[in-house]
């Protein structure tokens, strides 16, 4: 893991994302360029309303959702970030976890320029379902060698 100290933007990024409240919505233009591009395996935005809007209805569909970054390489303008990212469904108890990365490119101001977020939606969401998942894990099952 590379030292975020020596690059002040990973800093940056990776304290505005442990940090997250559904108030720092409205303030993500400091940390995102207007032209920022997002996509997750759910979304796929050009804008940073677009990104707001995505963060807005995280907020608004899961109970403490939070962000913990393990892991952050950075070469040039690009870092590479692992986190694990915890929540709650509205309405349930139970914490649910998903582990994943973002690939960050950032612009000449130092915002995000390019977000891109990696990780598995079949195992980490859809397999977790009660009839889909079933379903999921049993195709795993024999498809595997």
């Amino acid at each position: 893991m590379m030292s975020t100290d020596a690059d002040p933007r990973a800093a940056a990024a990776i304290k505005f994302f442990e940090h997250l409240t559904a108030s720092d919505v409205q303030w993500m233009g400091k940390h995102y360029t207007e032209q920022a591009f997002f996509k997750d395996p759910f979304n796929e935005v050009r804008d940073l309303m677009g990104v707001q809007r995505i963060f807005a209805h995280m907020f608004e569909s899961l109970d403490a959702p939070r962000f913990v970054v393990l892991d952050a390489l950075v070469q040039g303008e690009q870092c590479f970030l692992t986190w694990n990212f915890s929540f709650r469904l509205k309405g349930q108890a139970q914490e649910r976890r998903i582990h994943g990365s973002s690939h960050l490119r950032f612009g000449p101001d130092g915002r995000i320029a390019y977000h891109r977020d990696y990780w598995d939606a079949a195992e980490e969401f859809y397999e977790k379902l009660p009839l889909l998942g079933g379903l999921l894990r049993l195709i795993k099952r024999r498809l595997r060698v």
